[in-house]
């Protein structure tokens, strides 16, 4: 009898392999079709083996409820119902059944890649991993996310299908690279050298790399599985600067819901600014407002336009400009903020509510703006608004000058944002003038906010320097502000992250003058700036670099956006508690 059970569990658990196991070869042979295959003499194999795989995912989804020891948590009915509805109606339609025959929209193949690949992620999301040492720490986890983000991607961009004639490897890895890290340096025209599969796979590594593919993998995995490790919460409490453990995954789904609202409301936006006469088929506007509201939030700076939007029409549209700039400011503002914000603003809410209707019910509100967002905002208006005024000041008579008032004021408001770490142009950058090129790379260097998805030193940085000079100037010995004490850690890690950006971008300066003497030490030190705070601004060189130069761009890219500070953590040994301590003695400066 015993054996006949373990038999039979045998047997169960063989049954429960087949669809991770039969997605996972689909999976590969959906690359294989849609990345090397233009007209493919298997169209009806390939087409039948999808909808198996589509078949047994439904199936599979069925059997987990029907067994009383895999029946999913309740929270994931919701999805699990609707992601079985969206797989029976392309079987249906597949074999002809009733009404779903005439649905012509689902006769478009993306809906049945779709269909796969939420198999393949529902089937994957299921698999239980056992590990009882943890093998990375969070800094080496964080960077080695990116790398494999990276070097997938660049392997995708390589395909037959990508590009309509072709690419190096060197130019896919940088492409890559630009896109996981959210930089928008580009050595080929995204518009017209990509084919539309090579600018999905685009658009697939800003979104993964702007939120951070450790943030979608990690949720995901819990929200199938309802549980996970203390080390696993720990390692994602520290890449996503979480105070409480326990909130971890709260945070995360925060993250995903947020992005996803903003990216689809900016979509949106941006849909009905453009004229209809400027992109007359719906599908190609809708995929235009979708790539450039992802691109814009996720402060990437990739655009399907040749020249970003100093092209034609869209120079002078001025209502997606201010569209465009708003989701970059709040991508670069950084999650924390946001979730302060909105704590602020439904605290604010309840007790003006509260007081309407009873103002004895009218409660004190605590100090809900902490410290870091009061900071964050400061320093984002100084540096918007000083960064407007300088450029129009500037480039009054240069390159606003085909413009009327209005329009000069926004055109620089969107300069002063997107030269943040955003990335994209409504003038000629080639045409700045000097002056104007200078406070470019200022605002390039110092990016966007902690938590955020852009680059640079991160706001919180300059102005905890900048207080921190005011504060020894002043002759105290701690720092305050805001009736707050800021820890000396903090001071600390704000000028180690400025000295070494200040020590890297040096390097790459160094590196790409030696093997491009005749590109212009400005132009060079532009581009390195760029690359290091993930902008994406260039003076027009970077499809003229060397390979050797693309490779220093790469790595100077990769920096810039896990951190170097993260990135000497995660090679470098940590140090033994510090239990003593040495007798103090001063060191002259000055």
């Amino acid at each position: 009898m015993n054996n006949r059970n373990l038999e039979n569990n045998r047997i169960v658990k063989q049954i429960r392999r087949l669809p991770i196991i039969v997605s996972t070869l689909t999976m590969f042979l959906l690359v294989y079709d849609t990345g090397y295959l233009s007209q493919s003499d298997n169209a009806d194999v390939f087409l039948n083996i999808y909808f198996l795989t589509v078949l047994i995912g439904a199936i599979s989804i069925i059997g987990r409820y029907l067994y009383k020891k895999t029946q999913p948590r309740l929270i994931i009915r919701p999805f699990d119902i609707i992601l079985l509805c969206f797989l029976l109606v392309l079987i249906f339609q597949y074999f002809k059944l009733y009404f779903f025959q005439s649905l012509s929209i689902l006769r478009h193949p993306y809906w049945l890649y779709l269909a796969i690949i939420l198999v393949f992620i529902r089937e994957l999301s299921a698999i239980k991993m056992n590990s009882k040492r943890a093998i990375f720490n969070p800094a080496q986890l964080f960077i080695l996310s990116f790398f494999i983000l990276i070097v997938i991607g660049g392997m995708l961009l390589a395909l037959p299908n990508a590009t309509h004639s072709g690419i190096t490897l060197i130019d896919a890895m940088f492409t890559s690279t630009s896109a996981v890290c959210v930089t928008g340096l580009i050595v080929v025209d995204t518009g017209s050298f990509f084919t539309q599969f090579g600018q999905i796979i685009i658009l697939v590594l800003i979104q993964a790399g702007g939120i951070g593919i450790m943030t979608f993998t990690s949720y995901f995995s819990y929200f199938f599985k309802g549980v996970s490790s203390y080390e696993n919460q720990l390692v994602l409490s520290q890449v996503t600067n979480t105070e409480k453990i326990a909130e971890v995954f709260t945070v995360l789904r925060k993250i995903i819901l947020i992005t996803f609202l903003i990216e689809g409301i900016g979509a949106l936006f941006i849909f009905y600014s453009i004229d209809s006469a400027i992109i007359p088929f719906f599908t190609e506007r809708l995929f235009f407002s979708v790539f450039h509201s992802i691109s814009g939030f996720c402060n990437a700076g990739f655009s399907t336009l040749q020249n970003s939007f100093y092209e034609g029409p869209y120079q002078f549209n001025y209502p997606m400009h201010l569209i465009i700039a708003s989701l970059i400011i709040l991508g670069g503002l950084g999650f924390p903020i946001i979730f302060n914000l909105i704590k602020f603003l439904k605290a604010k809410i309840n007790f003006y509510l509260l007081g309407f209707y009873n103002k004895k019910q009218q409660q004190y509100i605590p100090r809900l703006i902490n410290l870091n967002t009061r900071i964050v905002l400061i320093t984002t208006l100084v540096l918007i608004v000083g960064g407007t005024l300088l450029f129009y000041v500037f480039e009054y008579n240069n390159t606003l000058s085909n413009h009327s008032f209005a329009g000069k004021i926004a055109t620089a408001f969107f300069g002063a944002v997107t030269t943040r770490t955003a990335g994209f142009n409504t003038v000629d950058t080639g045409a700045l003038s000097v002056q104007t090129v200078f406070i470019v790379i200022f605002l390039m260097w110092v990016g966007a906010s902690p938590g955020s998805t852009g680059g640079g030193i991160k706001t919180s940085s300059l102005a905890i320097a900048v207080l921190n000079i005011v504060s020894v100037v002043r002759g105290k010995s701690r720092l305050e502000v805001y009736n707050r004490e800021i820890p000396s850690t903090t001071v600390s890690k704000a000028f180690a992250l400025i000295i070494l950006s200040i020590f890297v971008i040096s390097i790459a300066i160094l590196s790409i003058s030696f093997f491009e003497p005749d590109k212009g030490l400005l132009n060079i030190a532009f581009e390195c700036v760029s690359a290091y705070s993930t902008v994406g601004l260039s003076r027009g060189i970077t499809a003229d670099l060397s390979f050797a130069s693309k490779l220093i761009l790469i790595f100077t890219m990769f920096l810039g956006r896990v951190s170097t500070l993260t990135f000497l953590i995660a090679i470098i040994k940590k140090g033994r508690s510090e239990i003593y301590k040495y007798p103090s003695e001063s060191i002259l400066i000055n």
